[in-house]
């Protein structure tokens, strides 16, 4: 959920709250913490995965933004990859950050990229 849409919902103060990865099991999925908020459906269309991912991608964008309008790291990748191709929602555990090495061999990391 976007920090706009849960500060409507909750107020700005819960807001900051559920948004921190602290708030939350370090060992919960980031597809168990999505269909704790409305089952499968969160993502996928009749909670069934799409062929291409289309369906999926927009539902990351409708509540998250787009990768152009996000930080340093994700607006290169904008037009080139979708969310699940870094954050992998059934193997990643809430608050944990992807590694660029998968893709990049030249040393860079996450933290690297946003100085």
């Amino acid at each position: 959920m976007s920090k706009k849409l849960l500060s409507v919902l909750f107020g700005a103060g819960l807001a900051a709250l559920a948004m921190s990865p602290s708030a939350f099991a370090e060992d919960q999925k980031l597809s168990d913490f999505h269909a704790d908020m409305g089952g499968c459906e969160s993502c996928h269309a009749d909670g069934s995965p799409s062929a291409d991912g289309a369906y999926e991608f927009e539902q990351c964008q409708s509540c998250h933004g787009s990768l152009a309008e996000m930080d340093a790291v994700h607006k290169p990748h904008d037009g080139a990859l979708v969310c699940a191709d870094c954050h992998a929602p059934h193997d990643m555990n809430v608050g944990q950050k992807p590694t660029c090495d998968s893709c990049h061999d030249d040393g860079r990391t996450s933290e690297s990229t946003l100085k």
